[in-house]
């Protein structure tokens, strides 16, 4: 049933990934005469932000690859479409990939950003350290096995002498009804990603923390990146070319972004920005999300966040591995 299933998924995900035209359906990279890399996104996701500017500067050209964006509804249904075939990149966390590899897959990680998200609080707020988190009402992204929030919860536990896991009033939920949530007085603060961190402080909320921030004082010394173009080490051997011009598209994309301002009101209608305020602060964040270094050191501070995260999260999140599997970053990724 299992792998029914999977099957029917990855239908979907082609037929997504389809042209029509007069003559009908053409699955898209037959008729191109350049490599095709087509990567998973959510439709209306930050990396979007970025693929356009591959796409409208004609950078993939430069590299002599064709790339192809499939639009799709969830996170999970990226990883479903990588699983079945219907794409060949999506941009995911290493924790996901190590897992895989634990369980037999290949697939394998390059950095995309160091972005991870924000403690927002309002402005007047009388919340003015992780320690006065205690017994408030906290709003929480992502889920009980977050990223983030077990990295929260660790720094607490360690600086703090509290779990706000079972110390603080938590709620769960989605990242726009949270934003609402700590705006109308419904929580007193919220940790959630960094583009939604991104539009509260836009209107005027105050950022008690960075996750960022909260990894320095756990001990992790440098920016290590969150998520990453994530593919399968056996595609990436057959279409080398293809993957490291792929890589060094997005690398200047980033370069654009993180110099053009002009780029970004182009873009503004994809990122929904509702003014100008909003617009700076969703430019700003990702450019600080914008990797600068991916080497020996950043591996080994994302194996000892990896413990952190393990350590909290267990089983349920990190499967079989005690410890990050070898080979989950691709050995051809530099910055």
């Amino acid at each position: 049933m299992r792998h029914l299933v999977t099957s029917l998924l990855t239908m979907a995900v082609l037929l997504l990934s389809s042209v029509f035209t007069d003559k009908g359906f053409i699955t898209q990279g037959l008729a191109a005469d350049r490599p095709v890399v087509r990567v998973g996104v959510l439709k209306f996701g930050t990396v979007s932000w970025e693929l356009d500017t591959i796409k409208t500067r004609k950078l993939d050209e430069a590299e002599d690859i064709d790339l192809q964006v499939v639009d799709l509804a969830s996170n999970q249904a990226t990883q479903v479409a990588l699983q079945g075939g219907g794409v060949d990149m999506i941009v995911t966390d290493w924790l996901w990939v190590s897992r895989q590899r634990t369980e037999g897959a290949d697939y394998t990680f390059a950095p995309y950003s160091t972005a991870a998200g924000s403690i927002m609080v309002p402005a007047g707020s009388d919340i003015r350290s992780l320690g006065d988190l205690k017994g408030r009402k906290i709003g929480i992204a992502g889920g009980p096995l977050d990223k983030s929030w077990l990295m929260l919860r660790a720094l607490t536990m360690q600086k703090h002498g509290f779990d706000p896991d079972k110390d603080s009033a938590k709620t769960f939920g989605a990242p726009p009804l949270l934003n609402e949530q700590v705006r109308n007085g419904g929580v007193d603060a919220v940790l959630n990603y960094w583009n939604f961190a991104a539009r509260l402080k836009a209107a005027g909320l105050r950022e008690l923390a960075t996750v960022e921030e909260i990894a320095r004082e756990l001990g992790i010394s440098t920016d290590v990146p969150i998520i990453g173009y994530v593919f399968s080490e056996a595609w990436a051997a057959g279409n080398a070319k293809a993957v490291e011009g792929f890589l060094r598209a997005s690398k200047v994309a980033k370069e654009v972004m993180g110099r053009d301002d002009g780029e970004w009101q182009r873009l503004r209608p994809l990122t929904r920005a509702e003014d100008d305020a909003t617009l700076t602060a969703l430019r700003d964040g990702y450019r600080a999300g914008i990797p600068t270094a991916w080497g020996a050191a950043e591996r080994e501070d994302a194996a000892r966040v990896y413990d952190i995260l393990a350590k909290l999260g267990g089983h349920e999140l990190v499967g079989a591995s005690p410890h990050l599997a070898d080979g989950t970053f691709w050995a051809g990724s530099s910055f």
